[in-house]
């Protein structure tokens, strides 16, 4: 059976324009300035958002009876791009001069202006390519994407983030930004964001979680233009890093949010500056950075008894704080911070006596990996009434496995059980199983608190275990003793 014209329009699209990044990437890759997708990608990022800012620009010229152009007319991309004479030293000196420098220093106080974005996003952008020849090569490969067309931003948001995914494997940083698509997914779809909630990443990386909420709002309807723009205004995030804020700023817009609310900013200092009913959100979905520590002036903001320079305990309180009555939170934390005490202790006891955490779905080793073996837990909760039991629930492997790797991650399809047991947003019908178990509040509180508890309903000898999934499990343990004489040492140190 032949396609249909708007599938082979889709697939010849995704022919074409998947030559043009390949190319661009060969072009890169002659260029001695340039080290591995780590500096790839950013500069990729900056000139795809410079195009889509354009074709932005020329909409917005059309149906803007007030249009002012946010960019002067030198340094438009129309102009400079376009001008093919401009190569080698003297478009280097362009870029590097000109160019990046303007566009850093573009701001406004007026709220909306496209120059507070422009400003934010190439605040510390730096262009590492040498050769002016290769990079006028570059431009005119960026030129024949048309982002004008809504089949050339559908399938390259679609290359785009495979983009993404390839950079969670370079050296570096890249791993502390990265989350599975499946497990995003999941976690999005379980609380269940509706149209007119504010919803909120404080650590959005490149926008995974933002992005799934806009797609799983957005699927299957039609938006009046004024439902659209009060989404884009409703979909928030912080972000600290510059080549994650980039990226997200590039993925969001990719995805059809022209002016995507993400604020450059250490999102503990902003947080925990901002007061008052009007800056708390519906929903939260998030996965934080762990293992960090904040500087002192940080961790002196926050009230006496929950002082910490632990990344980890600060963002969690952060966000029982930001939430509306009712409001709801999806959050992965690391094994560590389930059995976490000292002042992680209090904050789980504060979680407990202000949220209702009603699951606890726990993962298996090497769903984040490559850069870490250590199973992660995802936390969902209300702001509604204290907890007075939690439920949880094993995700297991397929077949065999006891894990996942870099070469076989998991699935969204695997979540499909779970889905299926959750029982919707009021949670009906739940029951236990071989994969969910609950306990009373009365018993974790006796327990000092304790959230890493084990399946009770299948036992695990170690007969039937590996040596690599004993080792495995020494260094969770390990780690878990070590976390603990860490928190004491805080402590002792906060006296």
């Amino acid at each position: 059976m032949a396609a249909s014209p708007a599938k082979k329009q889709d697939n010849d699209a995704r022919t074409r324009l998947s030559a043009v990044i390949k190319s661009a990437r060969d072009i890169m890759r002659k260029d001695a300035g340039l080290n591995g997708d780590l500096d790839r990608l950013p500069l990729l990022s900056w000139l795809l958002f410079l195009r889509a800012f354009d074709a932005l620009e020329q909409e917005r010229k059309i149906w803007d009876t007030d249009f002012r152009p946010a960019i002067q007319p030198e340094f438009q991309w129309n102009k400079w791009a376009e001008d093919e004479n401009l190569t080698g030293p003297a478009l280097t000196e362009f870029i590097n001069d000109r160019l990046l420098p303007y566009l850093s220093s573009l701001s406004s106080n007026k709220p909306g202006d496209p120059r507070n974005v422009l400003g934010q996003v190439f605040r510390g952008v730096q262009n590492r390519m040498v050769s002016g020849y290769l990079f006028r090569d570059l431009v005119n490969q960026i030129k024949k994407i048309d982002f004008t067309s809504s089949s050339d931003i559908h399938t390259m948001a679609f290359l785009y983030e495979s983009l993404l995914k390839e950079v969670r494997d370079s050296a570096g940083d890249s791993g502390e930004f990265y989350t599975p698509r499946p497990v995003i997914k999941f976690m999005v779809q379980q609380t269940f964001p509706e149209l007119g909630e504010s919803i909120l990443d404080p650590a959005c990386g490149t926008g995974g979680f933002l992005v799934e909420a806009y797609t799983e709002l957005t699927e299957d309807r039609k938006l009046g233009i004024v439902e659209q723009e009060e989404l884009w205004k409703n979909l928030r995030g912080f972000e600290k890093k510059p080549l994650p804020y980039l990226l997200c700023m590039m993925n969001m817009i990719l995805h059809g949010i022209p002016s995507p609310n993400i604020l450059h900013t250490n999102a503990l200092r902003h947080m925990v500056n901002e007061s008052g009913y009007s800056s708390r959100v519906d929903v939260i979905l998030t996965n934080p950075p762990f293992g960090g520590e904040e500087e002192n002036s940080i961790a002196e903001a926050f009230p006496k008894g929950y002082q910490t320079r632990e990344t980890a305990w600060l963002f969690l309180y952060e966000v029982i704080r930001k939430l509306k009555p009712n409001g709801r939170c999806a959050i992965v934390l690391p094994n560590g911070a389930l059995f976490g005490q000292g002042i992680g202790r209090k904050i789980k006891k504060l979680l407990l006596e202000e949220c209702n955490l009603h699951t606890i779905v726990r993962l298996p080793q090497g769903v984040f990996a490559p850069y870490t073996q250590i199973p992660a837990n995802l936390l969902f909760f209300e702001k509604n009434h204290p907890t007075k039991e939690v439920w949880f629930y094993q995700i297991t492997p397929p077949g065999e496995r006891r894990g996942y790797a870099k070469t076989k991650p998991i699935r969204f399809e695997e979540f499909s059980e779970c889905a299926a047991w959750w029982g919707g947003r009021e949670r009906a019908s739940r029951s236990e199983d071989s994969h969910a178990w609950r306990v009373s509040i009365a018993d974790i509180a006796a327990d000092d608190y304790n959230l890493d508890l084990q399946n009770p309903n299948t036992t695990d000898e170690l007969a039937h275990r590996t040596p690599s999934e004993l080792l495995t499990e020494l260094v969770v343990a390990e780690e878990k003793i070590l976390s603990i004489l860490n928190d004491l040492q805080r402590d002792l140190e906060s006296y």
